[in-house]
C-alpha cells in the first residue's frame, strides 16, 4: 500500500510507467492475448471501450475534432493505457480523449500500453488523471476530491499526497459542494472565480448566497464586494438574534454600497451609531474626479 501512495503522489505517469519499446502487432495479438500484459500493442479500436469509471462526461467536439486533426497527420505520439478484460475485450484506463478523437480521425487500430488493474485501481487512476487536467472547472475538481474520499475509502490527507496538492487546498474544494445548486453551476459555467465562491461560502442562508449570486452575474461585482455583502448578512442575522454589540450595516443596507461603488466606481465607506447616525465617505482621486462624482450624484 506505502508503494502504490507514493506512486500516485508522484502523478498519474508513475502510475501508468509505459514503455514502447517493444510494441506488439495487432496480428501477434490475436494469436497470443495474453502476451502483451506489460508491453504496448496495436490493439483494433472496436475492441477496446470506454473507462467505466470516467468521471468526465462532457468532452468538447471542437477540440476533439483538432486533435483528431493531429492524428490524421502525426499518428498518436503517447500510446493510451488499457486493461485487458478477455480476450478481445480491453478497457480504457486512461487517454479517452486521444481514444476519441482516433474514432473520429477513423483509425482502425491504437497503440496502446496494456497492464494489470482491478476496480479499485481504475478508478483511482481515472480520478487522478481526470484532477491533473488543467481544463476542469472547479466544480470537477471538487467532485472528483469527494470520489476519491468516498469510493475509494481514503482521507482528505491521502487524497492530497495522491494529487500533490496540499491538505487546505483539498478542503477548500470540497467545501465548494455545499453551496447551493445555482451556485456551483455558476461556478463550472466559469461565471464567477474561486474568489467569489469562497466569499459566498462565509454566508449560511442559501437564499442569500442565491441573491448574491444574482447581483454577481448581473452587476459583475467584485470579491471585495461580495465580502461586503457576505458581512453584512452576517449583521443581519446578529440583530435577528439580539446579540449586536455595535452598528453594523444590514445586508440589504450593504447591497445599496456595492451598488454606489458600483455606479461611482470608488470605494464607498459607511460608518454608523447604535442610534443611526453616522458618516458616508467617498474617496476620490483629484479634482476632476470629484466633479465626476458630483455629477453622478447630482445629474
Amino acid at each position: 500500500m506505502a508503494s502504490k501512495k507514493k506512486a500516485l503522489g508522484r502523478g498519474l505517469s508513475a502510475l501508468l510507467e509505459n514503455d514502447d519499446s517493444d510494441r506488439v502487432e495487432a496480428k501477434e495479438l490475436s494469436s497470443n492475448p495474453e502476451s502483451v500484459v506489460g508491453t504496448v500493442a496495436e490493439i483494433p479500436i472496436d475492441q477496446i471501450e470506454a473507462n467505466p469509471f470516467q468521471p468526465r462526461s462532457e468532452f468538447e467536439e471542437d477540440a476533439l475534432k483538432e486533435l483528431a486533426g493531429s492524428i490524421e497527420t502525426h499518428g498518436i505520439i503517447q500510446p493510451v493505457t488499457v486493461r485487458m478484460v478477455k480476450k478481445d475485450q480491453f478497457q480504457l484506463i486512461s487517454g479517452e480523449r486521444r481514444f476519441r478523437a482516433s474514432q473520429i480521425a477513423g483509425l482502425e487500430t491504437v497503440p496502446a500500453y496494456v497492464r494489470v488493474a482491478d476496480d479499485q485501481t481504475m478508478l483511482e487512476m481515472a480520478l487522478v488523471e481526470n484532477i491533473q487536467r488543467e481544463d476542469l472547472n472547479a466544480i470537477e475538481v471538487s467532485v472528483s476530491y469527494k470520489r476519491l474520499i468516498d469510493e475509494c475509502n481514503i482521507t482528505q490527507e491521502e487524497v492530497a499526497n495522491r494529487v500533490s496538492k496540499g491538505r487546505a487546498t483539498v478542503t477548500n474544494y470540497l467545501r465548494l459542494l455545499k453551496l447551493p445548486a445555482e451556485v456551483q453551476l455558476a461556478i463550472k459555467n466559469k461565471q464567477i472565480s474561486m474568489g467569489h465562491a469562497r466569499a459566498l461560502l462565509s454566508v449560511n442562508d442559501k437564499d442569500l448566497q442565491n441573491q448574491i449570486l444574482e447581483k454577481i452575474l448581473k452587476d459583475g461585482i467584485s470579491v471585495r464586494q461580495v465580502e461586503q455583502l457576505a458581512k453584512g448578512a452576517k449583521n443581519t442575522a446578529k440583530k435577528q438574534k439580539g446579540s449586536l454589540k455595535k452598528a453594523e450595516l444590514s445586508f440589504e443596507q450593504q447591497k445599496h454600497v456595492v451598488d454606489l461603488e458600483r455606479i461611482l466606481d470608488h470605494k464607498v465607506l459607511v460608518k454608523k451609531d447604535q442610534n443611526g447616525k453616522g458618516k458616508l465617505s467617498i474617496d476620490f482621486k483629484d479634482d476632476e474626479d470629484l466633479s465626476r462624482i458630483l455629477d453622478i450624484l447630482n445629474p
